[in-house]
């Protein structure tokens, strides 16, 4: 019995499984995706620009501290899509 097909039987006498003529040898691996979070490693291509800002509306954004431009970039996402959720309907 080669080191793989211990390794299984192992396995196999630990579910309790009572019958050995059962082969699950191509059954796939159960993977329990139910706390995964959809798009966790996504991230888009960046593109430097140059955007003219009121000092007041920069002021605004830069307030709560470092990531001023993640801000601009989620707000400018959030009127994105609610742009298209408006042209779809």
């Amino acid at each position: 019995m080669s080191q793989k097909s211990r390794k299984q039987a192992r396995e196999i006498a630990a579910l309790g499984i009572q019958n050995p003529d059962i082969n699950l040898y191509d059954l796939p691996e159960f993977v329990n995706w139910s706390g995964a979070a959809a798009g966790k490693f996504y991230r888009p291509l960046k593109k430097p620009v140059t955007v003219r800002l009121d000092a007041d509306v920069l002021a605004w954004l830069k307030r709560p501290g470092k990531g001023y431009q993640t801000r601009i970039n989620a707000l400018l996402r959030a009127a994105m899509l609610g742009q298209g959720a408006k042209k779809r309907v």
